[in-house]
């Protein structure tokens, strides 16, 4: 069982996301990744979602460009939470996948991130938090590597302020 589906919207969406992919891997969370387009496949689409479910997913996140019309197609098909992550392609560099992801109607969500790898990055941390509401040893995980991350930026903020600190 997968607790987490990601689903591109094509091939070439796989170097975008793959930071989502490695964070979930890093935190023990089970996933699955595959490609579905909301447009060319979207009875696979449908079918991919459905079967999921039924197997125990319990996350979405979905990754397109352009129209960027997967995220919300998944969330017509599902009432589990669904996360988008618009990616930057053709002349409107991820404006239009944006726009797309994020106004989504009344009732049929879809919780939007950044663009491209910053966003598969935080779509993971998100899906993470949502497992988290209900697995106590995920959420002590998740803080733990939090604070290895301040303790990290406190570690770097010494080391800069006594390289370029004049007396």
């Amino acid at each position: 069982m997968s607790q987490v589906v990601i689903l591109l919207g094509s091939k070439s969406d796989e170097d975008k996301v793959a930071p989502c992919a490695e964070i979930l891997k890093d935190l023990g969370i089970s996933f699955v990744m595959t490609i579905s387009s909301a447009h060319r496949t979207p009875d696979r689409t449908r079918k991919i979602v459905r079967e999921e479910e039924k197997a125990g997913a319990r996350v979405f996140i979905c990754a397109a460009g352009m129209a960027a019309h997967l995220a919300g197609a998944v969330a017509s098909f599902t009432a589990r939470p669904v996360i988008g992550i618009p990616l930057s392609s053709g002349s409107l560099a991820g404006m239009d996948a944006l726009f797309s992801t994020v106004q989504m109607p009344s009732g049929f969500p879809v919780a939007t991130v950044a663009l491209d790898q910053a966003g598969a990055r935080n779509a993971a941390w998100l899906a993470a938090q949502i497992l988290a509401v209900s697995d106590a040893f995920l959420l002590e995980k998740i803080e733990a590597l939090r604070q290895g991350m301040r303790e990290n930026i406190q570690k770097d903020g010494d080391r800069l302020r006594l390289k370029y600190t004049a007396t």
